[in-house]
């Protein structure tokens, strides 16, 4: 699902929060007082996993989004989210516990504890078979659901997010140039090569921008990408970056 944001005011984007709920509270504060009616504030996914505070995290997000007014909000799905989406059906899986160990070292450790889970108890599940696994999942989910808003907005995050005028392109942490904008699934939080691989335009976008680079290699402009991640280790820090429709950088935010 792709969210167009309208291009005729200026573009907030928040990058990857990985559970540092106490930085985007800040950068919160922060934006309270740049934010202008007709803006769009764009977050590009990575909101779980790695930090500490999960869970406060996703509802910060939820009660930021419900105070503002005339500002357009858009959340993009990361890789963070999308694995927590399959390890709640992880019963599936050809092979659970290599999935689940590979989940586990990408980050997927901090969101499974900030939901009442246990890492130690995943492998005997799986091992146990469908049922006892279904019954773990299940529990999980159900431990996720008594978040308020917290399943909603998880299933309500959109792929990537396009300007109306067709300049941006707005991702989580990658993109296949390959593949045209309706087929690239999953591409847009796990084909970072292809993100850094890009010596042309990717359609007609003049940019495509990013959110998350796993590098951790600080903010990089090239002739058609812009990374905004300026962290450099999965704690942080946290900026936003404010752009024109054409792409110029306004100004940026960190707290």
């Amino acid at each position: 699902m792709l969210m167009t944001l309208n291009a005729t005011q200026r573009i907030w984007a928040v990058p990857a929060v990985l559970g540092q709920a106490a930085a985007l509270r800040d950068l919160h504060a922060l934006l309270r007082g740049e934010l202008r009616p007709g803006d769009c504030l764009v977050y590009l996914g990575n909101y779980m996993g790695h930090g500490q505070a999960v869970v406060d995290t996703v509802d910060e997000l939820l009660s930021f989004r419900a105070e503002l007014k005339g500002v357009q909000v858009a959340h993009l799905r990361g890789a963070q989210e999308e694995m927590w989406v399959k390890l709640l059906e992880i019963q599936w899986a050809m092979r659970p516990i290599e999935t689940f160990q590979w989940m586990m070292e990408r980050g997927v450790e901090a969101t499974l504890r900030a939901y009442g889970g246990d890492p130690d108890d995943g492998p005997s599940k799986f091992r146990a078979g469908v049922v006892v696994t279904t019954r773990w999942t299940t529990e999980l989910r159900e431990n996720f659901q008594d978040h308020p808003g917290h399943y909603e907005f998880l299933h309500s995050l959109a792929s990537a997010a396009p300007t109306s005028d067709g300049k941006l392109l707005f991702v989580s942490a990658g993109i296949d140039p390959g593949l045209p904008l309706e087929k690239q699934n999953d591409a847009f939080w796990w084909n970072a090569a292809g993100f850094e691989a890009m010596a042309a335009p990717f359609e007609d976008f003049s940019f495509v921008i990013r959110g998350f680079d796993a590098a951790h290699k600080g903010r990089q402009t090239g002739p058609h990408t812009i990374n905004i991640d300026a962290a450099d280790t999965f704690a942080g820090p946290l900026q936003a970056t404010c752009f024109e429709p054409d792409g110029n950088v306004v100004t940026s935010l960190s707290p």
